[in-house]
């Protein structure tokens, strides 16, 4: 298994001139897993829908092309690539005749498939159809209004609280923000949360997402603490958590993960991204 230490990420690397699937760098899911004690069978289902912009490739004769890959990993597979990674990656095509936005789509599917071990969705955009990558308001309550005070930036799961009375109710932050744990560079994004069972304090749930601000975490994990601690905390009978991250390094990456229903597709973006 490699060593995150390893990574493109952080690191000052050449951008690549030619076609290398060997740039990919493989995550393994379980490292980040077991730190949250989730080490048997998981409780949710869900994907990571990633959208990459800057994607160019050339044309049988030559010709520059241009489109925007979107790309859907599941949540039980075995690896994700690290984000510079898929971003070199994608570089390397730009040089490289492939004819059609199809070749293009069945080569990054292929190539993905191998580096996480999964079955990988993939469909490439050109520009005529680029009015498919419409905006989506967040869905539900936004919850950015309540009076909270904020004096803690690191995770603090004791901090969601719930009442006994039994709702269905989807709410969203935009507060939320945590950072990369290699670079330290900030992450920004959007949180939707989908639940029933026990009403969830609305300001102990906005103190609990503000105070990752100085979390060190990647978008996937991140996700997947919100929807563990929420779980322990409330006991929803169903839960739902979608993170929406904004693009860094010309890609935006969306984690699902729920205990009771399929993720939107396809993926419409949010007014941030």
């Amino acid at each position: 298994m490699s060593s995150l230490a390893d990574a493109p990420l952080g690191r000052v690397t050449p951008y690549p001139e030619r076609y290398d699937p060997g740039l990919l760098f493989r995550i393994h899911r379980s490292e980040q897993r077991q730190a949250l004690g989730l080490t048997g069978e998981l409780a949710f289902s869900g994907c990571d829908d990633w959208t990459a912009y800057e994607l160019s490739w050339l044309d049988a004769v030559g010709k520059p092309q241009v489109g925007v890959a979107r790309i859907r990993i599941p949540a039980d597979s075995l690896a994700l690539p690290e984000s510079k990674s898929l971003k070199l990656y994608l570089g390397s095509l730009a040089h490289e005749r492939l004819g059609s936005a199809h070749q293009v789509g069945d080569l990054v599917r292929r190539d993905l498939a191998q580096a996480c071990s999964a079955d990988i969705v993939v469909s490439i955009l050109q520009a005529d159809h680029f009015a498919e990558l419409m905006v989506q308001p967040l869905e539900g309550k936004c919850i950015d209004d309540e009076v909270i005070e904020a004096d803690t930036f690191l995770r603090q799961p004791e901090f969601l609280s719930c009442g006994a009375r039994f709702v269905e109710e989807t709410v969203h932050s935009s507060l939320f923000r945590s950072t990369c744990p290699i670079t330290g560079q900030p992450d920004y994004g959007d949180v939707v949360i989908r639940y029933a069972g026990a009403q969830i304090d609305h300001a102990s749930l906005l103190r609990y997402l503000v105070s990752y601000r100085h979390h060190g975490a990647f978008h996937e994990t991140c996700a997947e603490n919100i929807f563990v601690d929420i779980a322990q905390a409330c006991s929803p009978v169903r839960l739902s958590v979608h993170a929406r991250f904004t693009r860094r390094g010309g890609i935006d990456i969306n984690p699902f993960r729920s205990n009771f229903e399929q993720p939107p597709f396809p993926l419409l973006r949010t007014p941030r991204q």
